[in-house]
């Protein structure tokens, strides 16, 4: 962020200005930015952990219950965009993060037994990773392993 505020250079300024009106210009503006800043061009992983589907204009469409099955085989860890209240969500909520219908996702603080895991809270500043958490470690790994980090680093030599 201070690179996009305070920098010497006016290619933010001017990116954002032509990236203005177009659509998924705030997924666009910052690996875009980054990629062409010198200083950190070695420094980063140039991969989107989002999955997303595009139309034949290359818009991104709406998510959908037949794009179920495609998001969870991507191994993306996260996805947009839907529509509101589709059924979809749901489908993630129940299949994905084990939510029950009004309840909040089960996650490292919650104690419970089995049945119901966040009947009892213990601290929510201590949190123990759940299944989500050691599939987004999976992805990371696997970005910064040696054969990842490389191919995803958006420096052309």
């Amino acid at each position: 962020m201070e690179f996009c505020i305070l920098g010497t250079d006016n290619l933010p300024r001017t990116l954002l200005m032509y990236l203005s009106n177009t659509p998924s210009s705030a997924s666009i503006y910052f690996p875009t930015l980054i990629c062409n800043a010198q200083q950190f061009t070695r420094t980063i992983i140039n991969r989107s952990l989002q999955y997303a589907s595009f139309d034949a204009k290359r818009r991104p469409r709406n998510l959908k219950s037949e794009d179920f099955h495609n998001m969870v085989r991507s191994g993306a860890a996260f996805a947009s965009p839907f529509l509101r209240d589709d059924p979809v969500l749901d489908r993630i909520d129940r299949d994905i993060l084990s939510q029950c219908p009004g309840k909040p996702v089960p996650g490292g603080w919650c104690l419970g037994d089995s049945n119901d895991t966040c009947d009892v809270w213990g601290d929510t500043d201590i949190l123990r990773p759940g299944p989500g958490a050691r599939r987004l470690e999976k992805i990371v790994v696997n970005l910064l392993s040696v054969n990842g980090t490389f191919r995803h680093q958006c420096v052309e030599e």
